[in-house]
């Protein structure tokens, strides 16, 4: 499609996002930026959360991962809700009882100051690489449909791609991303939506005959119960799917800023239970989009792409102009969800994590947390380049695989910490979180020699977690006195 039409829709997109960002920014402070000012609606974060989770990922690798693992990936999204179960009930009370801005200094309350800082740190590993991830796809999209045809090179494009961010959040913080991840999620939906029906309507497929060719088709399998040594086994990916959840939105800042920004406990739990059950039912549509994707191409003897990321936008782009635009739009508005949230949280991690800054005078509070701002969005344009080189495969598989190894200490650290009333050694705790991973992904590369064929998918979390905790168990004592 012509690329001067997707910069001007695209243009037009940003337009209203700055717009919304002009209105909620009036008076704002780092209160209103990192938590906002509890006072968000609990409904418009329930709403805006779903677009922050799928995110671009999603919207691109949902869909062309289903060649390869047909609906197993549902029986993940099972374990979302059970995960979600727990954040819900387990540790927002928590976090609303110890009044939080960033959930990260519970560490310090339970564990030390070691504890808190390892917690954060791993935090910030973890988001700036899950958050590369979701702006290297959206990047890569705009290359391969606009910039590539004007010569720009990919670079400038991912330049462009954060400034964007930043010009819209850099004031307003938590208290301008609930509002623009509402309308962000509002697009995204939008769009698989509109390209269900093309799609289906170039196939000549009514609804009931739409449903009959998925079901029938070679991709609809949902549940894997036969071979224990497969990925997609029910079990691995049930817990996975659980522990994924737990750790990427209940032990991640940037996710349950979101939450902490609501006005109470009972509206951040109507948040969390309304919001899961939603992302049951819109995960099950993306994989319905996927399947479909897979079918039209057969069809029409379309070349399935070798990264199978790329078909969805080259299908939705070759339609029609109609479609190509909502497919921009979409992809725009589910990478964008999640990014400026990460952003968003990113900066209020090292502001309060490491700088401090709710112990400093206000207005040299409010300069650190915007030079923060500046130097994480100059950070995550460096990993999004070095990810360009050498990533080779889907971009949801490696952020799950990523968020396996650097999510797992957090996991261990936050289990400790709610199961167990032993203290630890404060100062060994970093060591166990960086020994943990490194155990973990050895075993991951023999896994095949040592365990009789057996391969980890994203249960490396668990293990993960497991054997942090482990040696948090091996440090620990009894603080009876």
């Amino acid at each position: 499609m012509n690329p001067t039409i997707v910069i001007l829709f695209i243009v037009g997109y940003f337009g209203l996002l700055m717009l919304i960002s002009h209105f909620t920014s009036k008076g704002a402070n780092n209160d209103s930026f990192f938590i906002g000012g509890h006072k968000s609606p609990w409904y418009l974060v329930a709403f805006g959360m779903i677009g922050a989770s799928l995110s671009g990922v999603t919207f691109i690798s949902v869909p062309g991962w289903v060649e390869v693992s047909q609906f197993s990936y549902m029986q993940m999204v099972l374990g979302y809700f059970v995960g979600y179960t727990v954040i819900a009930l387990v540790l927002m009370p928590l976090y609303y009882r110890l009044n939080l801005t960033s959930i990260y200094t519970y560490l310090e309350d339970r564990f030390g100051v070691y504890s808190y800082k390892t917690g954060a740190a791993f935090f910030l590993l973890s988001r700036t690489i899950g958050a590369a991830f979701r702006l290297f796809l959206v990047a890569q999209v705009l290359q391969y449909l606009v910039f590539s045809q004007w010569e720009v090179p990919f670079f400038v494009t991912v330049a462009i791609t954060i400034l964007l961010i930043w010009l819209y959040t850099f004031k307003g913080g938590i208290k301008t991303i609930v509002w623009t991840d509402s309308l962000q999620t509002l697009f995204m939906l939008i769009a698989v939506g509109v390209s269900i029906y093309f799609i289906s309507s170039e196939l000549g497929l009514g609804f009931p005959e739409l449903i009959s060719e998925v079901k029938n088709s070679d991709y609809s399998q949902v549940f894997f119960f036969d071979d224990w040594n497969d990925r997609k086994h029910f079990i691995k990916q049930f817990f996975s799917g659980m522990f994924l959840a737990i750790v990427m939105t209940g032990l991640d800042q940037d996710m349950m800023q979101k939450n902490l920004s609501c006005e109470n406990i009972k509206d951040g739990q109507k948040n969390m239970f309304s919001f899961s059950i939603v992302l049951i039912v819109v995960n099950f549509v993306f994989l319905v989009l996927g399947a479909l994707l897979f079918i039209y191409a057969k069809k029409t003897g379309m070349e399935i792409p070798v990264k199978t990321d790329n078909l969805f936008p080259a299908i939705a782009t070759n339609l029609n102009t109609v479609a190509g635009v909502f497919f921009i739009l979409g992809l725009v508005a589910a990478a964008y969800s999640s990014a400026d949230s990460a952003l968003t949280a990113l900066t209020t991690s090292v502001c309060v994590d490491f700088l401090d800054v709710k112990n400093k005078e206000e207005s040299l509070s409010i300069k650190l947390r915007k030079k923060v701002h500046v130097i994480v969005s100059f950070v995550l344009f460096v990993v999004i380049l070095l990810f360009d080189l050498v990533n080779d495969e889907s971009v949801i598989s490696s952020l799950f695989k990523a968020a396996g190894y650097t999510y797992g200490p957090l996991l261990g650290l936050y289990a400790f910490g709610l199961i167990l009333k032993r203290k630890v050694k404060d100062k060994l705790v970093p060591i166990i979180c960086i020994v943990s991973p490194i155990i973990c992904y050895t075993l991951n590369v023999f896994s095949v020699e040592l365990f009789n064929g057996y391969k980890f998918g994203f249960e490396i979390l668990i293990l993960n977690g497991a054997l942090t905790f482990l040696g948090l168990l091996l440090i620990s004592f009894s603080d009876k006195k």
